[in-house]
C-alpha cells in the first residue's frame, strides 16, 4: 500500500533573467533531458533552502550571474512537464546586477537573446509557454 507521502512531486526555480537591453538569458544544456536546447537557468531546490536562494544560487551556478528578484511570475506544475518526472517549477522575473555570462559544469552556452531571437529557438520543456507569460514570446 503506498502512503500518502511517498510520492510526491520534486521542485525547481528557474530565473527568467531580463537584461537592460530587453532580452533574456538562455543556457543551452549539456545534458538530458532536451540536451542541447536552450532553457531558461534553473535547477532543483535543495532541502532547507527556499525558492527564492534556490533561484539566486541556480541563476548564478549557470550563467555567472548576481540576479535580483524582481517578483514570482508563476507556479508551473503540468504533471508532464519534464520527462524525468513530476516537477512543479516555481519562476521568478530577474534583473542581473553583477557578474558576467560563462558557461558552467552543466551548460554548453550562455547567451542573451532577443524577443526577435526567440522565434528560431528550440525551448525546453514549458520554457516558451513561461518566456510568452513574461512577455517575450
Amino acid at each position: 500500500m503506498i502512503k500518502k507521502f511517498d510520492k510526491t512531486p520534486k521542485i525547481t526555480v528557474d530565473a527568467v533573467i531580463e537584461t537592460d537591453k530587453g532580452e533574456v538569458i538562455l543556457v543551452k544544456r549539456k545534458y538530458e533531458p532536451f540536451k542541447d536546447f536552450y532553457a531558461l537557468p534553473g535547477g532543483f531546490v535543495e532541502y532547507g533552502e527556499t525558492v527564492e536562494s534556490a533561484c539566486l544560487r541556480e541563476a548564478f551556478e549557470e550563467t555567472g550571474l548576481k540576479v535580483k528578484i524582481k517578483r514570482l511570475l508563476g507556479v508551473y506544475s503540468d504533471p508532464n512537464r519534464d520527462p524525468r518526472g513530476h516537477v512543479i517549477s516555481v519562476v521568478f522575473l530577474c534583473r542581473a546586477i553583477g557578474g558576467s555570462l560563462k558557461d558552467s559544469e552543466e551548460t554548453k552556452e550562455v547567451k542573451a537573446f532577443s524577443k526577435k531571437d526567440l522565434k528560431n529557438i528550440k525551448l525546453a520543456f514549458d520554457h516558451s509557454k513561461i518566456l510568452k507569460d513574461a512577455g517575450f514570446c
